[in-house]
């Protein structure tokens, strides 16, 4: 990709970084470099066919297993109905 000097200035300018004229040149290069590298990056991200294990349990599966809460409820120092009860931390 080919970054004018006009494109660099106004970049700056948005920035409100201050480049000088003798600068300029070396700042295209650098920026064509890194947006050479994100192409790369893409071309071989685009060429990846694993799937992504986000989200995916790979050591056991999930099995719901029902149990009687009461027996856990007993060993709480208080507990109403269903549910532990525990001091209030936050303010109305």
């Amino acid at each position: 990709m080919k970054i004018t000097r006009e494109e660099v200035v106004k970049i700056a300018a948005i920035s409100k970084l201050k480049i000088w004229d003798n600068e300029v040149e070396n700042v295209i290069s650098q920026l064509e470099a890194v947006l050479s590298y994100a192409e790369r990056v893409q071309e071989i991200a685009a060429d990846q066919d694993e799937p992504s294990n986000k989200n995916i349990n790979v050591t056991r599966e999930d099995v719901i297993i029902n149990t009687d809460s009461e027996p856990i409820l007993k060993q709480a120092p208080e507990s109403d109905n269903n549910y532990f009860v525990v001091p209030k931390i936050l303010n109305d």
